[in-house]
């Protein structure tokens, strides 16, 4: 589903309101008048009480409020803007909110947290948000919306020869080399890759930091995975990106695969890589693409958990380099072989609330990343605790010179029950996988 398909022009205003709840209710009204059997009083109270439990600011002067009630439609989405800005609980003392972004999704919608994550990855680009404020109407803010959203301002790849032949020459290595798909690069391009660049018969796979929803009749590409990457290095989200197609069962081990892609911003490809999957995931191997992912793990909370550890390690906490780590799967198990090290932070809390899915949850685990012990979660995303001392012990894997007690815990409980735990190393950044005592370093160390 894309975004762009739930905006409507009617639910988008600009508010008179200069609080939050006055905001909100001018929301509801523009909201509900379509829908009688929605009640804008109670839907009210279900925004407020998830504000006062959990803040729905996402910095950058935007908040994304949210409520599951019981309708007939999957998504309803309204946005307010204020020029004058709104006070805010969740805001910095002088901060203001510009721009919110209310979404009433039905109990049946499954894809829930992935909408709710994928509007707040949109909302986050400080250009679009301002593009959105300083619009000179409601006409022209709704166009810049629907635009931001659907993917309208990528760049047409094909406008350079360069590129032209390197898409060329990339089908043309993928069939002689035996590959089973083209992997290609979006983050060399501004924006994106306009629809339509690459003629091939193989199976197209798009690798990028900011994925855009796509619906099944309107896919450019077979497979998006979405990969944050922090280095301007080619192709330095290959590692990560394979191992999330791994866990999709996107590719095999036994697969062969062409890649093509640039310098991250430079609007041109310039590299061209065959990878052998197996030669470069060799250590992991068992002979099962699924035995690479626990059997409760889903595919989509892995990813989640790189890119929390990735921004951790590249990005520290408040300026200074933090290490933590996140044991994913098999909780029964890992919970027999840990205990806490201090209260549990995420005790008592929803499990919708405490999900690593939901994207209010990033600067949660990050703030916690500071304390002692390791992060438990669920195979479904669910975060069951922080600060846990991880008392599996592991004598048949050496790890390399130089790696502490936290990448000896993550190697231990990889082996001792069926579940992956990622490090991210308060000396270096490096961030590391880590699956039946087997590391697998899936960023570059901090320089």
């Amino acid at each position: 589903m894309r975004l762009d398909k739930i905006i409507a022009r009617s639910r988008i205003v600009d508010l008179r309101s200069l609080d939050l709840e006055g905001a909100l209710r001018e929301l509801l009204n523009v909201s509900v008048e379509k829908f009688p059997d929605l009640k804008p009083e109670a839907l009210l109270k279900g925004l407020l009480a998830r504000e006062s439990t959990m803040t729905t600011y996402l910095g950058h002067g935007v908040a994304l409020p949210h409520v599951r009630v019981k309708m007939s439609r999957r998504y309803i989405l309204a946005i307010g803007r204020s020029r004058v800005g709104i006070r805010h609980d969740g805001a910095l003392a002088e901060e203001r909110v510009h721009l919110i972004v209310m979404l009433i999704a039905g109990e049946n919608a499954r894809d829930y947290l992935q909408v709710l994550a994928s509007i707040a990855r949109q909302v986050k680009d400080q250009e679009l948000v301002d593009t959105l404020v300083n619009a000179p109407d409601l006409d022209a803010l709704y166009e810049r919306l629907v635009g931001g959203l659907g993917g309208v301002r990528a760049v047409d790849a094909q406008q350079s020869r360069i590129n032209r032949l390197m898409f060329r020459e990339a089908d043309r290595v993928a069939h002689g080399a035996d590959c089973s798909a083209i992997v290609v690069f979006g983050d060399t391009f501004i924006g994106g890759i306009r629809p339509g660049v690459l003629h091939t018969k193989l199976k197209t796979i798009l690798v990028t930091r900011t994925a855009l929803e796509t619906s099944d009749d309107d896919r450019d590409f077979a497979e998006t995975i979405q990969v944050r990457s922090f280095s301007s290095q080619r192709l330095a989200q290959l590692r990560s990106a394979m191992l999330v197609a791994l866990t999709r069962g996107v590719v095999t081990f036994s697969d062969r695969i062409c890649c093509v892609g640039g310098i991250s911003g430079s609007n041109q490809f310039d590299t061209l890589v065959v990878v052998d999957i197996e030669r470069e995931f060799q250590t992991l191997l068992t002979g099962s693409t699924a035995d690479l992912l626990p059997p409760d793990v889903k595919p989509e909370v892995l990813e989640r958990v790189i890119a929390v550890a990735t921004e951790l390690g590249v990005e520290g906490r408040e300026g200074k380099p933090v290490g933590c780590l996140f044991v994913v799967g098999d909780d029964k198990k890992v919970g027999a072989q840990s205990k806490p090290l201090v209260l549990n932070p995420f005790f008592g809390y929803k499990e919708e609330d405490r999900n690593i899915l939901n994207p209010f949850m990033d600067e949660t685990v990050k703030e916690f990343s500071s304390i002692d012990g390791a992060f438990l979660i669920r195979g479904d995303g669910v975060v069951e605790s922080a600060g846990s001392l991880i008392q599996a012990t592991d004598s048949t894997h050496d790890l390399p010179s130089g790696l502490g007690s936290r990448h000896a815990a993550a190697a231990a409980i990889s082996v001792a029950a069926n579940c992956i735990s990622i490090v991210v190393s308060s000396s270096t950044g490096q961030v590391t996988l880590f699956r039946r005592g087997v590391m697998l370093p899936l960023t570059e160390k901090r320089r």
